[in-house]
Protein backbone atom coordinates (compact mmCIF):
# COMPACT_ATOMS: atom_id res chain seq x y z
CA UNK A 1 0.00 0.00 0.00
CA UNK A 2 3.12 2.25 0.48
CA UNK A 3 3.96 2.06 -3.09
CA UNK A 4 0.71 3.12 -4.43
CA UNK A 5 1.22 7.27 -2.37
CA UNK A 6 4.49 6.90 -3.52
CA UNK A 7 5.70 10.23 -5.50
CA UNK A 8 1.57 11.04 -5.92
CA UNK A 9 0.70 14.25 -5.23
CA UNK A 10 -2.07 12.38 -3.83
CA UNK A 11 -3.93 9.41 -3.11
CA UNK A 12 -7.77 10.04 -3.84
CA UNK A 13 -8.15 6.05 -3.21
CA UNK A 14 -6.70 6.54 0.06
CA UNK A 15 -8.85 9.72 0.49
CA UNK A 16 -11.82 8.22 0.14
CA UNK A 17 -11.29 4.88 2.41
CA UNK A 18 -10.10 7.56 5.05
CA UNK A 19 -13.57 9.71 4.58
CA UNK A 20 -15.25 6.52 5.20
CA UNK A 21 -14.80 6.90 8.96
CA UNK A 22 -16.98 10.41 8.58
CA UNK A 23 -20.05 8.68 8.06
CA UNK A 24 -21.62 8.14 11.40
CA UNK A 25 -20.77 12.24 11.97
CA UNK A 26 -22.23 13.14 8.27
CA UNK A 27 -24.21 16.20 9.52
CA UNK A 28 -21.29 17.50 11.33
CA UNK A 29 -19.56 17.50 7.90
CA UNK A 30 -22.39 19.39 6.21
CA UNK A 31 -22.56 22.21 8.89
CA UNK A 32 -18.27 22.52 8.75
CA UNK A 33 -19.09 22.81 4.55
CA UNK A 34 -22.16 25.14 5.00
CA UNK A 35 -19.56 27.81 7.41
CA UNK A 36 -17.27 27.02 4.50
CA UNK A 37 -19.48 28.93 2.43
CA UNK A 38 -20.44 31.64 4.56
CA UNK A 39 -17.02 32.45 5.60
CA UNK A 40 -15.89 32.81 1.92
CA UNK A 41 -19.08 34.96 1.14
CA UNK A 42 -18.66 36.92 4.23
CA UNK A 43 -14.66 37.71 3.50
CA UNK A 44 -15.73 38.87 0.33
CA UNK A 45 -18.18 41.54 1.78
CA UNK A 46 -15.94 43.32 3.25
CA UNK A 47 -13.07 44.77 0.69
CA UNK A 48 -16.47 45.35 -1.20
CA UNK A 49 -18.05 47.55 1.52
CA UNK A 50 -14.15 48.85 1.98
CA UNK A 51 -14.35 50.34 -1.92
CA UNK A 52 -18.04 51.56 -0.98
CA UNK A 53 -16.65 53.65 1.88
CA UNK A 54 -13.49 55.06 0.50
CA UNK A 55 -15.49 55.95 -2.96
CA UNK A 56 -19.41 57.46 -1.39
CA UNK A 57 -17.97 57.88 2.08
CA UNK A 58 -14.40 59.57 2.29
CA UNK A 59 -13.90 60.86 -1.39
CA UNK A 60 -17.19 63.13 -1.40
CA UNK A 61 -16.83 63.31 2.41
CA UNK A 62 -20.11 61.97 3.46
CA UNK A 63 -19.84 61.07 6.84
CA UNK A 64 -23.57 58.88 7.13
CA UNK A 65 -22.39 56.65 4.03
CA UNK A 66 -18.74 56.26 5.57
CA UNK A 67 -20.78 55.60 8.78
CA UNK A 68 -23.09 53.17 7.38
CA UNK A 69 -20.82 51.31 5.61
CA UNK A 70 -18.36 51.12 8.59
CA UNK A 71 -21.49 49.48 10.62
CA UNK A 72 -21.59 46.99 7.91
CA UNK A 73 -18.01 45.98 7.57
CA UNK A 74 -17.97 45.66 11.58
CA UNK A 75 -21.38 43.00 10.96
CA UNK A 76 -19.69 41.20 8.69
CA UNK A 77 -16.53 40.56 10.69
CA UNK A 78 -18.14 39.93 13.17
CA UNK A 79 -20.62 37.20 11.25
CA UNK A 80 -17.18 36.11 9.79
CA UNK A 81 -15.93 35.38 13.15
CA UNK A 82 -18.33 33.41 14.41
CA UNK A 83 -18.63 30.85 11.44
CA UNK A 84 -14.74 31.06 11.91
CA UNK A 85 -14.79 29.71 15.13
CA UNK A 86 -18.15 27.17 15.29
CA UNK A 87 -15.95 26.19 11.75
CA UNK A 88 -12.36 25.46 13.54
CA UNK A 89 -14.36 23.93 16.49
CA UNK A 90 -16.34 21.06 14.62
CA UNK A 91 -13.33 21.16 12.04
CA UNK A 92 -10.97 19.88 15.20
CA UNK A 93 -13.88 17.70 16.51
CA UNK A 94 -14.21 15.68 13.86
CA UNK A 95 -10.31 15.26 13.33
CA UNK A 96 -9.93 13.63 16.78
CA UNK A 97 -12.70 11.67 16.68
CA UNK A 98 -12.20 10.69 13.37
CA UNK A 99 -8.77 9.78 15.05
CA UNK A 100 -10.42 7.73 17.95
CA UNK A 101 -12.43 5.80 16.01
CA UNK A 102 -9.58 4.37 13.71
CA UNK A 103 -6.96 3.81 16.73
CA UNK A 104 -9.51 1.83 18.19
CA UNK A 105 -9.83 -0.40 15.47
CA UNK A 106 -6.59 -0.30 15.25
CA UNK A 107 -5.41 -1.72 18.35
CA UNK A 108 -8.18 -4.33 18.20
CA UNK A 109 -6.66 -5.18 15.17
CA UNK A 110 -3.48 -5.60 16.53
CA UNK A 111 -4.77 -7.56 19.54
CA UNK A 112 -5.90 -10.86 17.05
CA UNK A 113 -2.20 -10.88 15.30
CA UNK A 114 -0.64 -13.85 15.51
CA UNK A 115 2.64 -13.95 17.54
CA UNK A 116 4.65 -14.75 14.61
CA UNK A 117 3.79 -10.85 13.51
CA UNK A 118 5.36 -9.40 16.81
CA UNK A 119 7.95 -11.71 16.70
CA UNK A 120 8.79 -10.02 13.35
CA UNK A 121 7.91 -6.42 13.92
CA UNK A 122 9.56 -3.68 15.91
CA UNK A 123 8.02 -2.83 18.95
CA UNK A 124 8.74 1.19 18.46
CA UNK A 125 7.20 1.06 14.91
CA UNK A 126 4.22 -0.33 16.31
CA UNK A 127 3.93 2.00 18.84
CA UNK A 128 4.47 4.76 16.13
CA UNK A 129 1.61 3.81 14.59
CA UNK A 130 -1.21 3.44 16.97
CA UNK A 131 -0.22 6.87 18.40
CA UNK A 132 2.21 9.34 16.82
CA UNK A 133 0.90 8.49 13.01
CA UNK A 134 -2.85 8.06 13.56
CA UNK A 135 -2.17 12.13 15.96
CA UNK A 136 -1.29 13.14 12.60
CA UNK A 137 -4.47 11.97 10.50
CA UNK A 138 -6.31 14.17 12.80
CA UNK A 139 -4.73 17.22 11.22
CA UNK A 140 -6.40 16.17 7.79
CA UNK A 141 -9.36 17.56 8.97
CA UNK A 142 -8.58 20.46 11.79
CA UNK A 143 -5.60 21.93 9.87
CA UNK A 144 -5.78 19.93 6.23
CA UNK A 145 -8.51 19.30 3.84
CA UNK A 146 -11.31 21.36 5.49
CA UNK A 147 -9.37 24.62 5.64
CA UNK A 148 -8.07 24.26 1.99
CA UNK A 149 -11.68 23.54 1.21
CA UNK A 150 -12.93 26.57 2.71
CA UNK A 151 -9.94 28.79 1.11
CA UNK A 152 -10.54 27.21 -2.68
CA UNK A 153 -14.71 28.11 -2.44
CA UNK A 154 -13.01 31.61 -0.49
CA UNK A 155 -10.31 32.01 -4.13
CA UNK A 156 -13.25 31.08 -6.55
CA UNK A 157 -15.82 33.75 -4.89
CA UNK A 158 -12.91 36.25 -5.21
CA UNK A 159 -12.04 35.72 -8.46
CA UNK A 160 -16.02 36.06 -9.55
CA UNK A 161 -16.18 39.38 -7.86
CA UNK A 162 -13.36 40.64 -9.16
CA UNK A 163 -13.59 39.84 -12.80
CA UNK A 164 -17.44 41.39 -11.96
CA UNK A 165 -15.58 44.51 -10.69
CA UNK A 166 -12.97 45.29 -13.22
CA UNK A 167 -11.21 42.25 -15.83
CA UNK A 168 -8.58 44.79 -16.73
CA UNK A 169 -7.25 44.89 -12.85
CA UNK A 170 -8.58 40.72 -12.62
CA UNK A 171 -6.01 40.85 -15.21
CA UNK A 172 -3.04 42.17 -13.42
CA UNK A 173 -3.26 40.05 -10.44
CA UNK A 174 -4.14 36.41 -12.86
CA UNK A 175 -1.08 37.16 -15.16
CA UNK A 176 0.86 36.77 -11.86
CA UNK A 177 -1.26 33.61 -10.63
CA UNK A 178 0.13 31.00 -12.37
CA UNK A 179 3.59 31.60 -11.73
CA UNK A 180 2.67 31.15 -7.70
CA UNK A 181 -0.07 27.91 -8.62
CA UNK A 182 3.34 26.81 -10.41
CA UNK A 183 5.85 27.12 -7.53
CA UNK A 184 2.80 25.92 -4.88
CA UNK A 185 2.43 22.31 -7.23
CA UNK A 186 6.50 22.52 -7.04
CA UNK A 187 6.65 22.69 -3.28
CA UNK A 188 3.78 20.40 -2.90
CA UNK A 189 5.42 17.25 -4.79
CA UNK A 190 8.84 18.41 -2.86
CA UNK A 191 7.19 18.33 0.37
CA UNK A 192 5.40 14.75 -0.37
CA UNK A 193 8.87 13.61 -0.48
CA UNK A 194 10.30 15.28 2.59
CA UNK A 195 7.46 14.34 4.73
CA UNK A 196 7.52 10.38 3.43
CA UNK A 197 11.27 10.86 4.98
CA UNK A 198 10.54 12.26 8.15
CA UNK A 199 7.83 9.49 9.24
CA UNK A 200 9.91 6.87 8.32
CA UNK A 201 12.85 8.65 10.40
CA UNK A 202 10.48 9.09 13.37
CA UNK A 203 9.45 5.25 13.20
CA UNK A 204 13.48 4.47 13.48
CA UNK A 205 14.42 6.91 16.64
CA UNK A 206 10.85 5.78 18.06
CA UNK A 207 12.28 2.17 17.83
CA UNK A 208 15.84 2.37 18.66
CA UNK A 209 14.53 4.46 21.79
CA UNK A 210 11.96 2.02 23.38
CA UNK A 211 14.64 -0.97 22.67
CA UNK A 212 16.84 0.47 24.67
CA UNK A 213 15.13 1.58 27.42
CA UNK A 214 13.43 -1.67 27.74
CA UNK A 215 17.08 -3.00 27.66
CA UNK A 216 19.05 -0.37 29.07
CA UNK A 217 19.75 -3.40 32.36
CA UNK A 218 21.85 -5.29 29.12
CA UNK A 219 23.20 -2.00 27.50
CA UNK A 220 25.25 -0.91 31.07
CA UNK A 221 25.91 -4.50 31.95
CA UNK A 222 28.29 -4.71 28.66
CA UNK A 223 28.95 -0.94 29.22
CA UNK A 224 27.98 -0.45 25.87
CA UNK A 225 26.34 3.66 26.80
CA UNK A 226 29.01 5.08 24.34
CA UNK A 227 28.29 2.80 21.29
CA UNK A 228 24.67 3.07 21.68
CA UNK A 229 25.24 6.89 22.42
CA UNK A 230 26.85 7.48 19.31
CA UNK A 231 24.21 5.06 17.16
CA UNK A 232 21.44 7.23 18.28
CA UNK A 233 23.55 10.28 17.56
CA UNK A 234 23.31 8.73 13.73
CA UNK A 235 19.80 7.92 13.84
CA UNK A 236 19.05 11.69 15.51
CA UNK A 237 21.06 13.33 12.60
CA UNK A 238 19.07 11.40 9.88
CA UNK A 239 15.72 12.53 11.80
CA UNK A 240 17.53 16.21 11.48
CA UNK A 241 18.18 15.61 8.17
CA UNK A 242 14.63 14.77 7.33
CA UNK A 243 13.08 17.74 9.07
CA UNK A 244 15.75 20.28 7.68
CA UNK A 245 14.71 19.38 3.86
CA UNK A 246 11.28 20.51 4.90
CA UNK A 247 12.63 23.91 6.33
CA UNK A 248 14.80 24.48 3.16
CA UNK A 249 11.51 23.76 0.92
CA UNK A 250 9.59 26.51 2.96
CA UNK A 251 12.57 28.93 3.07
CA UNK A 252 12.58 28.98 -0.70
CA UNK A 253 8.84 29.06 -1.63
CA UNK A 254 7.73 31.31 1.20
CA UNK A 255 9.77 34.69 -0.40
CA UNK A 256 8.92 33.82 -3.73
CA UNK A 257 5.30 33.64 -3.27
CA UNK A 258 5.76 37.20 -1.06
CA UNK A 259 7.75 38.61 -3.51
CA UNK A 260 4.91 37.76 -6.23
CA UNK A 261 2.18 39.75 -4.11
CA UNK A 262 4.18 42.20 -3.57
CA UNK A 263 4.70 43.05 -7.21
CA UNK A 264 1.07 42.18 -8.00
CA UNK A 265 0.08 44.78 -5.50
CA UNK A 266 2.61 47.25 -7.35
CA UNK A 267 1.14 46.94 -10.44
CA UNK A 268 -2.59 47.60 -9.04
CA UNK A 269 -1.19 51.09 -7.97
CA UNK A 270 0.46 51.35 -10.50
CA UNK A 271 -1.99 51.01 -13.21
CA UNK A 272 -5.51 51.69 -11.28
CA UNK A 273 -3.84 54.76 -9.54
CA UNK A 274 -3.10 55.94 -13.24
CA UNK A 275 -6.78 55.60 -14.61
CA UNK A 276 -8.10 56.56 -11.27
CA UNK A 277 -6.02 60.17 -11.72
CA UNK A 278 -7.94 60.33 -15.11
CA UNK A 279 -11.15 59.96 -13.73
CA UNK A 280 -11.79 57.22 -15.47
CA UNK A 281 -14.11 54.44 -14.33
CA UNK A 282 -11.42 52.80 -11.77
CA UNK A 283 -11.52 54.19 -8.42
CA UNK A 284 -9.30 54.70 -5.53
CA UNK A 285 -12.05 52.52 -3.64
CA UNK A 286 -12.20 49.81 -6.35
CA UNK A 287 -7.81 49.88 -6.91
CA UNK A 288 -8.46 49.54 -2.73
CA UNK A 289 -10.43 46.76 -2.92
CA UNK A 290 -8.49 44.63 -5.90
CA UNK A 291 -5.18 45.24 -3.24
CA UNK A 292 -7.28 43.45 -0.85
CA UNK A 293 -8.94 40.88 -2.78
CA UNK A 294 -4.79 39.85 -4.71
CA UNK A 295 -4.19 39.76 -0.99
CA UNK A 296 -7.39 37.42 -0.02
CA UNK A 297 -6.69 35.52 -3.39
CA UNK A 298 -2.51 35.22 -2.99
CA UNK A 299 -2.22 34.52 0.62
CA UNK A 300 -5.08 30.94 0.82
CA UNK A 301 -2.96 30.13 -1.89
CA UNK A 302 0.18 30.29 -0.30
CA UNK A 303 -0.97 28.55 2.64
CA UNK A 304 -2.88 26.57 0.96
CA UNK A 305 0.79 24.78 0.17
CA UNK A 306 1.08 24.63 3.86
CA UNK A 307 -1.87 23.29 4.31
CA UNK A 308 -1.64 20.41 1.94
CA UNK A 309 1.50 19.61 3.77
CA UNK A 310 -0.30 18.97 6.70
CA UNK A 311 -2.76 17.36 4.20
CA UNK A 312 -0.10 14.64 2.45
CA UNK A 313 1.46 14.37 6.17
CA UNK A 314 -1.76 12.95 7.41
CA UNK A 315 -2.38 10.68 4.10
CA UNK A 316 1.23 9.74 4.64
CA UNK A 317 0.34 8.20 8.22
CA UNK A 318 -2.78 7.31 6.67
CA UNK A 319 -1.25 5.02 4.78
CA UNK A 320 0.81 3.38 7.08
CA UNK A 321 -1.67 3.05 9.57
CA UNK A 322 -4.03 1.55 6.63
CA UNK A 323 -0.66 -0.48 6.07
CA UNK A 324 -1.24 -2.35 9.53
CA UNK A 325 -5.17 -2.39 9.64
CA UNK A 326 -4.95 -4.74 5.52
CA UNK A 327 -2.39 -6.68 7.30
CA UNK A 328 -3.68 -10.20 7.24
CA UNK A 329 -2.04 -11.88 10.13
CA UNK A 330 -4.10 -13.79 12.57
CA UNK A 331 -5.21 -17.54 13.59
CA UNK A 332 -8.56 -18.35 11.25
CA UNK A 333 -11.16 -18.34 13.92
CA UNK A 334 -13.70 -21.17 12.19
CA UNK A 335 -14.32 -23.10 15.28
CA UNK A 336 -18.09 -23.78 16.29
CA UNK A 337 -17.76 -25.51 19.34
CA UNK A 338 -17.57 -24.14 22.95
CA UNK A 339 -15.94 -25.63 25.97
CA UNK A 340 -18.33 -25.42 29.00
CA UNK A 341 -16.35 -28.07 30.78
CA UNK A 342 -13.13 -29.96 29.80
CA UNK A 343 -11.38 -32.85 31.43
CA UNK A 344 -7.85 -31.99 29.80
CA UNK A 345 -7.23 -34.68 27.88
CA UNK A 346 -4.41 -33.67 24.99
CA UNK A 347 -3.25 -35.55 22.08
CA UNK A 348 -0.83 -34.84 19.45
CA UNK A 349 -1.07 -36.83 16.18
CA UNK A 350 2.21 -36.33 14.16
CA UNK A 351 2.47 -32.65 14.64
CA UNK A 352 4.82 -30.79 12.17
CA UNK A 353 5.68 -27.02 12.69
CA UNK A 354 7.92 -24.45 11.66
CA UNK A 355 8.57 -21.19 12.36
CA UNK A 356 10.14 -19.92 8.84
CA UNK A 357 9.03 -22.11 6.12
CA UNK A 358 11.64 -25.14 5.27
CA UNK A 359 12.99 -24.95 8.69
CA UNK A 360 10.72 -27.45 10.79
CA UNK A 361 10.85 -27.30 14.58
CA UNK A 362 8.60 -30.05 15.52
CA UNK A 363 8.86 -33.12 13.28
CA UNK A 364 5.70 -35.26 13.47
CA UNK A 365 5.09 -35.05 17.20
CA UNK A 366 2.50 -38.14 18.61
CA UNK A 367 2.05 -37.07 22.20
CA UNK A 368 -0.56 -38.57 24.70
CA UNK A 369 -1.22 -36.54 28.12
CA UNK A 370 -4.30 -38.27 30.16
CA UNK A 371 -6.73 -36.33 32.01
CA UNK A 372 -5.13 -34.96 35.24
CA UNK A 373 -1.70 -36.24 34.42
CA UNK A 374 1.15 -33.76 35.09
CA UNK A 375 3.22 -34.09 32.51
CA UNK A 376 7.12 -32.89 32.45
CA UNK A 377 8.93 -32.08 29.03
CA UNK A 378 12.56 -31.45 29.21
CA UNK A 379 15.46 -31.08 26.80
CA UNK A 380 18.28 -29.10 25.20
CA UNK A 381 17.40 -25.61 24.47
CA UNK A 382 15.57 -25.46 20.57
CA UNK A 383 14.55 -28.58 21.42
CA UNK A 384 11.04 -27.61 20.74
CA UNK A 385 9.10 -27.78 24.22
CA UNK A 386 8.21 -24.21 24.63
CA UNK A 387 6.73 -24.79 20.56
CA UNK A 388 4.16 -27.15 22.01
CA UNK A 389 3.09 -25.00 24.65
CA UNK A 390 2.40 -22.14 21.62
CA UNK A 391 0.36 -24.92 19.56
CA UNK A 392 -1.45 -26.19 22.10
CA UNK A 393 -3.05 -22.17 22.52
CA UNK A 394 -3.09 -21.81 19.32
CA UNK A 395 -1.00 -19.00 19.03
CA UNK A 396 1.17 -20.18 16.24
CA UNK A 397 -0.75 -22.29 13.74
CA UNK A 398 0.90 -26.03 12.49
CA UNK A 399 1.93 -27.24 9.21
CA UNK A 400 0.46 -30.27 9.48
CA UNK A 401 -1.22 -33.02 12.17
CA UNK A 402 -4.37 -32.88 14.71
CA UNK A 403 -3.75 -31.43 18.10
CA UNK A 404 -7.09 -32.50 20.27
CA UNK A 405 -8.36 -31.42 23.34
CA UNK A 406 -10.63 -33.97 25.04
CA UNK A 407 -11.02 -35.62 21.45
CA UNK A 408 -11.91 -32.22 19.86
CA UNK A 409 -9.54 -30.87 17.51
CA UNK A 410 -8.43 -27.84 18.58
CA UNK A 411 -9.54 -25.89 14.88
CA UNK A 412 -12.92 -26.67 15.59
CA UNK A 413 -12.95 -24.88 19.16
CA UNK A 414 -13.96 -21.06 19.08
CA UNK A 415 -10.38 -19.71 20.08
CA UNK A 416 -11.78 -17.57 22.78
CA UNK A 417 -13.07 -20.87 24.64
CA UNK A 418 -10.05 -22.97 24.21
CA UNK A 419 -7.92 -20.53 26.08
CA UNK A 420 -10.10 -19.97 28.52
CA UNK A 421 -9.71 -23.41 29.50
CA UNK A 422 -5.52 -23.20 29.62
CA UNK A 423 -3.77 -20.88 32.16
CA UNK A 424 0.00 -20.27 31.30
CA UNK A 425 2.38 -19.25 33.35
CA UNK A 426 5.82 -18.00 32.01
CA UNK A 427 9.42 -18.12 32.71
CA UNK A 428 9.34 -14.19 32.20
CA UNK A 429 6.63 -12.79 33.78
CA UNK A 430 4.70 -9.84 32.31
CA UNK A 431 3.07 -7.95 34.54
CA UNK A 432 1.86 -4.24 33.82
CA UNK A 433 1.81 -1.13 35.68
CA UNK A 434 -0.82 -1.49 37.72
CA UNK A 435 -2.12 -3.32 40.96
CA UNK A 436 -1.47 -6.55 42.60
CA UNK A 437 -5.32 -7.45 42.31
CA UNK A 438 -5.25 -5.68 38.76
CA UNK A 439 -2.68 -7.85 37.57
CA UNK A 440 -4.10 -11.33 38.80
CA UNK A 441 -7.75 -10.93 37.68
CA UNK A 442 -6.46 -9.15 34.45
CA UNK A 443 -9.47 -6.75 35.03
CA UNK A 444 -11.74 -9.73 34.99
CA UNK A 445 -15.56 -8.76 36.94
CA UNK A 446 -16.00 -12.47 37.42
CA UNK A 447 -13.89 -12.60 39.72
CA UNK A 448 -13.80 -10.64 43.16
CA UNK A 449 -11.25 -9.62 45.56
CA UNK A 450 -12.32 -11.71 48.40
CA UNK A 451 -11.98 -14.86 45.85
CA UNK A 452 -8.42 -13.29 44.89
CA UNK A 453 -7.36 -13.55 48.99
CA UNK A 454 -9.18 -16.97 49.43
CA UNK A 455 -7.01 -18.39 46.11
CA UNK A 456 -4.07 -16.74 47.86
CA UNK A 457 -4.26 -18.46 51.12
CA UNK A 458 -4.76 -21.50 49.83
CA UNK A 459 -1.60 -21.71 47.72
CA UNK A 460 0.11 -19.71 50.53
CA UNK A 461 0.91 -16.06 48.76
CA UNK A 462 -1.59 -14.35 50.66
CA UNK A 463 1.11 -13.44 53.44
CA UNK A 464 3.91 -12.10 50.95
CA UNK A 465 0.81 -9.98 49.49
CA UNK A 466 -0.39 -8.32 52.41
CA UNK A 467 3.51 -7.69 53.51
CA UNK A 468 3.58 -5.06 50.80
CA UNK A 469 1.99 -1.53 51.31
CA UNK A 470 -1.53 -1.54 50.20
CA UNK A 471 -1.19 -5.21 50.11
CA UNK A 472 -3.24 -6.19 46.97
CA UNK A 473 -3.74 -2.26 45.85
CA UNK A 474 0.21 -2.26 45.60
CA UNK A 475 1.53 -0.73 42.43
CA UNK A 476 3.70 -2.87 40.85
CA UNK A 477 4.76 -0.43 38.20
CA UNK A 478 6.28 -1.20 34.88
CA UNK A 479 7.04 -4.65 34.06
CA UNK A 480 6.71 -5.55 37.88
CA UNK A 481 9.64 -3.40 38.35
CA UNK A 482 9.11 -3.37 42.38
CA UNK A 483 8.97 -6.80 42.60
CA UNK A 484 11.87 -9.89 42.61
CA UNK A 485 11.43 -12.10 39.93
CA UNK A 486 10.33 -14.68 42.77
CA UNK A 487 7.22 -12.21 43.83
CA UNK A 488 6.38 -11.82 39.71
CA UNK A 489 6.27 -15.68 39.36
CA UNK A 490 4.43 -16.07 42.41
CA UNK A 491 1.81 -13.19 41.26
CA UNK A 492 1.55 -15.13 37.68
CA UNK A 493 0.68 -18.64 39.66
CA UNK A 494 -1.88 -16.99 41.27
CA UNK A 495 -2.85 -15.41 38.22
CA UNK A 496 -2.98 -18.88 36.76
CA UNK A 497 -4.78 -20.42 39.61
CA UNK A 498 -7.77 -17.69 40.01
CA UNK A 499 -8.69 -18.27 36.52
CA UNK A 500 -9.83 -21.70 37.34
CA UNK A 501 -7.86 -23.84 34.47
CA UNK A 502 -8.73 -26.99 33.17
CA UNK A 503 -4.93 -27.53 31.37
CA UNK A 504 -2.06 -25.77 33.24
CA UNK A 505 0.80 -25.25 31.50
CA UNK A 506 4.17 -24.15 33.38
CA UNK A 507 6.79 -23.06 30.63
CA UNK A 508 9.99 -23.27 32.80
CA UNK A 509 8.43 -21.40 35.08
CA UNK A 510 10.51 -22.21 38.28
CA UNK A 511 13.70 -21.46 36.24
CA UNK A 512 14.78 -18.07 37.25
CA UNK A 513 13.63 -17.53 41.43
CA UNK A 514 15.35 -16.72 44.11
CA UNK A 515 16.17 -19.08 47.60
CA UNK A 516 13.41 -17.22 49.18
CA UNK A 517 10.75 -17.46 46.84
CA UNK A 518 11.54 -21.28 45.93
CA UNK A 519 9.61 -22.90 49.15
CA UNK A 520 6.61 -21.09 48.68
CA UNK A 521 6.29 -21.25 44.74
CA UNK A 522 6.91 -25.02 45.28
CA UNK A 523 4.08 -25.08 47.40
CA UNK A 524 2.36 -23.09 44.61
CA UNK A 525 3.14 -25.79 42.23
CA UNK A 526 1.87 -28.34 44.20
CA UNK A 527 -1.39 -26.86 44.84
CA UNK A 528 -2.10 -25.38 41.58
CA UNK A 529 -1.18 -28.67 39.79
CA UNK A 530 -3.51 -30.61 41.79
CA UNK A 531 -6.43 -32.36 40.32
CA UNK A 532 -5.59 -30.92 36.67
CA UNK A 533 -3.92 -31.31 33.72
CA UNK A 534 -0.52 -29.83 33.95
CA UNK A 535 2.48 -29.57 31.34
CA UNK A 536 5.95 -28.57 33.03
CA UNK A 537 9.00 -27.45 30.63
CA UNK A 538 10.81 -27.48 34.06
CA UNK A 539 14.44 -26.45 35.16
CA UNK A 540 13.73 -27.83 38.83
CA UNK A 541 14.38 -31.95 39.12
CA UNK A 542 11.72 -31.45 42.44
CA UNK A 543 8.87 -30.95 39.75
CA UNK A 544 10.19 -33.50 37.06
CA UNK A 545 10.50 -36.31 39.66
CA UNK A 546 7.10 -35.90 40.35
CA UNK A 547 5.37 -35.78 37.13
CA UNK A 548 3.49 -38.68 36.09
CA UNK A 549 5.28 -38.97 33.14
CA UNK A 550 8.71 -37.19 31.60
CA UNK A 551 8.82 -36.44 28.04
CA UNK A 552 12.82 -36.06 26.56
CA UNK A 553 12.68 -33.84 23.03
CA UNK A 554 15.61 -33.52 21.20
CA UNK A 555 15.58 -31.28 17.87
CA UNK A 556 12.32 -31.42 17.47
CA UNK A 557 11.17 -34.57 18.10
CA UNK A 558 10.48 -37.02 21.35
CA UNK A 559 12.92 -39.27 21.57
CA UNK A 560 12.38 -40.87 25.15
CA UNK A 561 8.95 -40.97 27.36
CA UNK A 562 8.37 -42.47 31.10
CA UNK A 563 8.54 -41.88 34.73
CA UNK A 564 11.82 -40.38 36.15
CA UNK A 565 12.97 -44.37 37.42
CA UNK A 566 11.94 -46.04 34.39
CA UNK A 567 13.95 -43.09 32.01
CA UNK A 568 17.61 -43.46 34.70
CA UNK A 569 17.69 -47.02 33.83
CA UNK A 570 18.23 -46.54 30.35
CA UNK A 571 21.72 -46.98 29.51
CA UNK A 572 23.38 -44.02 27.93
CA UNK A 573 19.91 -42.50 27.43
CA UNK A 574 19.04 -38.94 26.56
CA UNK A 575 17.66 -38.41 30.25
CA UNK A 576 19.90 -39.79 31.69
CA UNK A 577 22.58 -38.15 30.27
CA UNK A 578 20.68 -34.91 31.26
CA UNK A 579 20.03 -35.77 34.57
CA UNK A 580 23.91 -36.60 35.60
CA UNK A 581 25.16 -33.34 33.75
CA UNK A 582 22.03 -31.11 35.02
CA UNK A 583 20.24 -32.80 37.71
CA UNK A 584 22.42 -34.93 39.58
CA UNK A 585 24.07 -31.93 41.18
CA UNK A 586 20.97 -29.95 42.18
CA UNK A 587 20.56 -33.58 43.52
CA UNK A 588 23.31 -34.02 45.96
CA UNK A 589 22.71 -30.07 47.07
Amino acid sequence: MAENTKGNAFDFGLFKRLMTFTRPYRFRVYFVAVAAILISLFAVLRPIYLELAIDEGISPKDLDSLLYYLGLMLAVLLGESLFQLLFIYFATWLGQTVVKDIRVKLFGHMLEFKMQYYDKSAVGRLVTRAVSDIETISSIFSEGLFMIISDLLKMSVIIGVMLYKSWQLSLIVFAILPFIMYATRIFQRAMKSAFEDVRTQVANLNSFVQERVTGMKIVQIFSREKVEREKFGEINKKHMKAWNKTVWYNSIFFPIAEMATSITIGLLVWYGGLRAAENDVITIGLVTAFIQFSQMLFTPLRQIADKFNTLQMGMVAANRVFGILDTESKIEDKGTKEFTSIEGAISFEQVRFSYIEGEEILRGIDLEVKAGETVAIVGATGAGKSTIINLLGRFYEIDSGTIRVDGVDIKDVKISSLRNEIAVVLQDVFLFADSILNNITLNNPNISEAEVEEAARVIGVDQFIQSLPNGYHYNVKERGAMLSSGQRQLIAFLRAYVSNPSILVLDEATSSIDSNSEQLIQMAIDKITKGRTSIVIAHRLATIKKANKIIVMDKGKIVEMGTHKELLKKEDGFYRNLYEVQFMQEETV
